[in-house]
């Protein structure tokens, strides 16, 4: 079993940054593919960024490509999103998600899984 808890949500003007993390415990943290996912009210549940185990593999949603960066420290059982640039569309509850594949799946049913979340909210 996997246990997420992420951290690092809330408020911040349009053009702000923050940096979410996740602590993963549980299970050989180096084995997993890592994920971010955000939803919103009454949508599905968006990808943002995944990472491979070896941190050398990563992608982006379009939507973030270029603001958002997703990294893991091995030695913290961490992984980070750091999010520059934000906007107000990028308001939603974030959440961590771990794959027991080597590889860096893009969809939600990919992952095994899935911390409560953090809420991010962009004020404009």
């Amino acid at each position: 079993q996997v246990q997420l808890v992420e951290s690092g949500g809330g408020l911040v003007q349009a053009g702000g940054s923050l940096k979410l993390s996740c602590a993963v415990s549980g299970r050989t943290f180096n084995t997993h593919a890592m994920g971010w996912f955000r939803q919103v009210p009454e949508k599905e549940r968006e990808f943002v960024a995944a990472i491979d185990w070896s941190g050398g593999v990563t992608h982006y949603a379009d939507s973030v490509k270029g603001r958002f960066t997703i990294s893991r420290d091995s030695a913290k059982n961490t992984v980070y999103l750091q999010m520059n640039s934000l906007k107000p569309e990028d308001t939603a509850v974030y959440y961590c998600a771990a794959d027991s594949s080597y590889a860096a799946p893009v969809t939600f049913d990919e992952y095994d899984w899935w911390g409560l979340g953090t809420q991010v909210t962009v004020s404009s």
